[in-house]
């Protein structure tokens, strides 16, 4: 599920397809409309934008699709059904299972950086083989400040506490950009020139930072890609202990 033209599957088209994966693109922001639940699918990606998941302060949501996508969510969490978020994906997976998702307490976190895995990454079935300290790439205004009762953490860095977690035994979010290649990261720096000119930072550091690191990304996003569709496909075992949410009563129409 694309949310953003600027924000594709990009790398992750390949990856996932690595994995044995036919992929199937939905674009609500150019009006595509969005599956009623996740059967005859056996994954669900839901992708980054520049939009917020909390409302503004008239109540109105930045996007009119974000109810329906939540709300998809909830019922691929409930079926089991493999799920990625990715950045707002990540925030849109958090709220739809009563997280909070607010402005970013220290600021807007773009470029390369490192997250750290925490001891319950150990036990995950994406997570576990990663290295403790994988580089990512970076590119978010908000954070989730609180995640849903039950999720679990799986990795944090020193000033944005949730980087990586897991819902249940088959839905996880990610805050930073594992799919991103340098096409994707300079439109961003394009996009965003006068915000990255008042933080302080230089557009053409950041994609030569990213251009520098691009085989140890490899390294560690494409086997979490080729994870993430073995588990989709059955071939790979989901966490022990991990219940699916039950404290949220079903909104209307679900």
């Amino acid at each position: 599920m694309q949310n953003d033209p600027t924000s594709d599957l990009a790398l992750f088209r390949e990856w996932l397809s690595d994995g044995g994966l036919e992929l199937e693109t939905v674009r609500p922001y150019a009006g595509d409309p969005l599956p009623a639940d996740v059967d005859g699918y056996v994954g669900l990606v839901v992708l980054g934008g520049g939009q917020h998941v909390y409302p503004n302060p008239d109540g109105s949501r930045d996007v009119d699709w974000f109810d329906a996508v939540e709300s998809l969510l909830r019922k691929a969490v409930r079926g089991r059904t493999a799920t990625l978020g990715i950045c707002l994906g990540a925030q849109l997976l958090a709220s739809a299972h009563a997280g909070t998702v607010a402005p970013a307490t220290a600021g807007p976190e773009i470029g390369t950086r490192l997250v750290a895995k925490r001891d319950a990454a150990e036990s995950d079935p994406l997570f576990g083989p990663m290295p403790m300290l994988p580089d990512v790439i970076q590119w978010h205004h908000d954070e989730v400040a609180e995640l849903p009762m039950g999720a679990v953490l799986l990795a944090t860095s020193t000033n944005y506490a949730v980087q990586a977690f897991r819902i249940g035994t088959a839905a996880w979010g990610v805050q930073f950009h594992p799919e991103c290649d340098i096409a994707t990261l300079a439109g961003w720096v394009a996009d965003e020139a006068s915000v990255l000119a008042n933080l302080g930072l230089s557009g053409r550091e950041i994609l030569a930072s990213a251009e520098a690191l691009q085989d140890d990304m490899f390294e560690v996003w494409h086997p979490f890609a080729i994870r993430f569709a073995a588990f989709a496909r059955g071939e790979l075992a989901p966490p022990p202990d991990a219940p699916v949410p039950g404290h949220r009563l079903p909104l209307l129409g679900e």
